[in-house]
């Protein structure tokens, strides 16, 4: 059976509904029932409904990955392995591989969080000074200093 490629609101909920998941849409696009990336790409630009539907699917898929998360850290399935000494017994040792792409897929989907929705994920810039050195404002009155230099 061939992929669809002809648009369709059900196939465009379809798609939306896991892309607010968070899952990717190139993992979306490996189900053999729904679109290639290239036709869902094509969609987008030709089909202002679904372009609205995909923007609101990715926002949501940000809470989506916040939930992630929470999984990826609290899970730790793999985080140590079991080692054999030459006698027979065995030990248990950190899983540094495991541990370490557990921080990655956390970092990234942190960092893809902050730009899909940098109110409520990004990094939170606060500028302020202190009692000994305060930040000051100067404003500038540009009309009287173009008269001063017409004088």
């Amino acid at each position: 059976m061939a992929r669809p490629t002809t648009y369709t609101q059900d196939l465009a909920d379809k798609i939306c509904e896991q892309l607010a998941l968070g899952i990717s849409m190139r993992t979306v696009s490996r189900d053999e029932s729904l679109p290639a990336m290239s036709t869902m790409f094509k969609w987008l630009r030709e089909h202002k409904e679904f372009s609205e539907q995909y923007e609101k699917a990715k926002q949501e898929s940000t809470d989506a990955m916040a939930e992630d998360i929470l999984d990826i850290a609290d899970n730790g399935t793999n985080d140590y392995i079991e080692r054999e000494n030459k006698d027979g017994s065995t030990y248990e040792v950190i899983n540094n591989e495991a541990i370490q792409r557990s921080r990655l897929r956390v970092d990234t989907r942190k960092w893809l969080m902050s730009k899909m929705k940098p109110k409520k994920y990004g990094e939170k810039l606060e500028l302020s000074g202190d009692k000994e050195n305060p930040l000051t404002v100067t404003v500038l009155d540009f009309k009287n200093i173009n008269d001063d230099i017409k004088e």
